[in-house]
């Protein structure tokens, strides 16, 4: 069995400018943990495959196309491939989320 302590996993920032644990990283998926900090965002960009966001800890706003929700911990939001997606935290606490990206983009066939 495997088991994965995200908050022992090495944290650095992210080439968005926000901290980032590489949590999994298989052909079939890739799981990032992110974390905002007040007044951080992941701007808003397109990725090759479907991404699901899982909030951890706080409450705050993700993009989905032109679509905009506040989301606080526990709640999933589906992102469909090459649908632009952006997050923001501006609920003035830290914002951790659970990037899940299916299959993983580094790994697919070229």
């Amino acid at each position: 069995m495997d088991i994965i302590r995200i908050a022992e996993q090495p944290q650095q920032v992210s080439p968005r400018g926000v901290k980032a644990r590489a949590v999994l990283d298989l052909p079939s998926i890739n799981i990032m943990n992110l974390t905002l900090a007040p007044g951080d965002e992941v701007p808003s960009h397109l990725t090759p495959v479907d991404v699901l966001f899982h909030v951890i800890e706080g409450e705050d706003s993700i993009t989905i196309g032109p679509e905009t929700a506040r989301v606080t911990a526990g709640d999933i939001v589906v992102s469909p491939a090459r649908i632009p997606h952006a997050l923001e935290a501006n609920a003035g606490t830290d914002f951790s989320v659970l990037v899940i990206k299916i299959p993983n983009p580094k790994k697919m066939a070229k």
